[in-house]
């Protein structure tokens, strides 16, 4: 009977005993080969791969197939700002499939606003190593309300009275290394030499004062400027996946430069906690940030010990680890040491090019000194320099220090309309589109300060994207504008500066921000005192 299963087919078209099913699919196995196996996989595993990225694209702009598997990992190994300026021109929205990630680039002003103050959709990510580098319960990452609550704790540290605090001993940096600027030009024979590393460390040196006062050794601030160029390479938007636990990776070693980083930091920490609470003058950001918890924590006591008329601070702050401190003012190095760099090299090429810029950004200074240039600098002083200030919006925006902020989407994203981002996907909306438009900026292309003096540039709120937008927008825009008129305005008086260009003097090149790409070669010498 169970034979009839097998072997009955009526009028005898066919007729299959078990053993000759067996023996087929023996034969029909053994015929296979693993490379037969291993192709077929391969194969199947592209087509899912391909099936997934049109899915997710649909029908906004992007490459009509992707290459399998990798996408353009390539490309991003060394990024081109070409490809970003092409990527941007193909559509509002648009996207790229890197690995598993599925990215979309958001170029249009208002869908860029969007994507910033979306936040039930999306959150800061940064980029896909950020979370590891600096840790994933950092501040910048929190969501929400907690986002919120810890901002709030570290507004004060940006205030004017505190910005004024901070003016003293960054203008000791400015002088020591304009100083160090000149000796290196002399002892290279006033020959040309690359400035653009001269640039990022004494921006390294300005935000490591500025942050930890001189609870840092000279020693160790050249040593984080000389291993942020590790953690810079590590939090590009392209690695390679799992890099972290491969020895002599880019990301390797930037974890580890990293973990030097924070530890340097812990230790100011400590150092400006013993300080404040021995009655020391603040005079740097941890300063500042250590005397809110006091002042806190002395209010709730008061409250406790039953004293009732008990003046409440502006700000109450709970108390931080010397851990979550040097967490929070490593967050601070990585939005300043790139972006400020990037900043400093193209302010100082761009007046060194325009030297009827710079005499006007010069005389502003020593005009609003009195003529002194060793009058101490002042906030009432640094915003009374409309020039110096616009030449400093017209660098930030000609050349933003920062081209666009990765989120990932926590649930599916209606962009617009018409197309929905999934869960899951990086969503990067861009500030160099809003920053170069023509019916907003005319001829974005041409360096005009006067734009922001007898123009209308300075309405275009909407397009003012170089800090962000929205609850994680950048907590210290007015510490950098500031601190670039400071910057530059100081310089003017202190030293001359000659740009030697080259042919690649105005291309980009994109490493993290954006620099010359021949690194701006320059030679700087004493400038007579006047």
């Amino acid at each position: 009977m169970n034979d009839s299963i097998f072997a009955i087919v009526q009028n005898g078209t066919l007729s299959t005993h078990p053993g000759q099913v067996d023996g087929f699919l023996s034969k029909m196995w053994n015929g296979i080969g693993g490379w037969q196996i291993a192709i077929t996989v391969l194969a199947t595993l592209m087509a899912y791969d391909q099936f997934q990225y049109l899915y997710k694209k649909g029908s906004i702009a992007g490459p009509r197939f992707k290459i399998p598997f990798i996408g353009p990992f390539l490309q991003g190994i060394n990024p081109k700002f070409e490809a970003y300026e092409a990527q941007w021109a193909s559509g509002k929205i648009s996207c790229v499939s890197i690995f598993h990630k599925f990215v979309v680039l958001v170029s249009d002003r208002d869908l860029a606003r969007k994507t910033f103050t979306s936040h039930n959709f999306v959150k800061v990510c940064l980029v896909p190593m950020a979370e590891l580098i600096m840790g994933a319960n950092a501040w910048v990452f929190l969501d929400g309300r907690p986002h919120v609550e810890f901002r709030k704790g570290l507004v004060g540290l940006f205030t004017r009275r505190s910005l004024q605090s901070y003016l003293p001993i960054q203008e000791k940096v400015w002088s020591d290394y304009f100083q160090k600027f000149v000796a290196a030009s002399e002892k290279n024979s006033g020959r040309p030499m690359e400035h653009m590393t001269h640039f990022r460390e004494i921006n390294c040196a300005l935000s490591c004062r500025t942050f930890v006062g001189n609870y840092i050794s000279d020693e160790a601030v050249k040593k984080i400027a000389d291993d942020y160029y590790c953690i810079t390479a590590a939090l590009e938007l392209v690695n390679i996946p799992l890099s972290l636990y491969i020895p002599y990776t880019k990301v390797w070693l930037g974890k580890r430069a990293a973990d030097g980083v924070l530890a340097e930091f812990a230790r100011c920490a400590a150092a400006s906690k013993r300080d404040m609470a021995a009655g020391q003058q603040p005079v740097c950001i941890v300063d500042q940030w250590i005397c809110s918890m006091i002042e806190s924590q002395s209010y709730h006591d008061r409250l406790a010990a039953g004293e009732v008329d008990v003046e409440k601070p502006t700000v109450l702050v709970r108390q931080f680890s010397d851990a979550e401190i040097a967490q929070t003012m490593f967050t601070f190095l990585f939005a300043s040491q790139d972006a400020s760099s990037s900043a400093t090299t193209w302010l100082f090429q761009i007046t060194a090019q325009r030297p009827d810029v710079l005499d006007r950004v010069r005389q502003e200074n020593l005009d609003v000194r009195g003529g002194d240039i060793d009058m101490p600098l002042s906030l009432e002083m640094l915003e009374s320099m409309t020039y110096t200030n616009a030449v400093v919006k017209e660098v930030l925006r000609w050349r933003p220090p920062v081209i666009f902020v990765p989120y990932t989407c926590k649930k599916d994203f209606p962009i617009t309309d018409t197309y929905t981002a999934p869960k899951g996907a990086m969503v990067i909306p861009s500030c160099w589109p809003a920053l170069h438009d023509p019916e907003v900026y005319p001829q974005p292309q041409v360096f005009d300060p006067e734009r922001w003096i007898t123009g209308d540039a300075s309405e275009k709120v909407k397009n003012w994207l170089v800090f962000g937008n929205g609850a994680h927008d950048c907590i210290a825009r007015q510490y950098v504008q500031l601190t670039m008129t400071a910057m530059i305005g100081k310089a003017s008086l202190e030293v001359d500066w000659v740009h030697h260009a080259t042919e690649r003097s105005e291309e980009i090149k994109v490493f993290a921000t954006l620099f010359p790409m021949d690194k701006c070669p320059m030679v700087f010498t004493q400038r007579p005192r006047p």
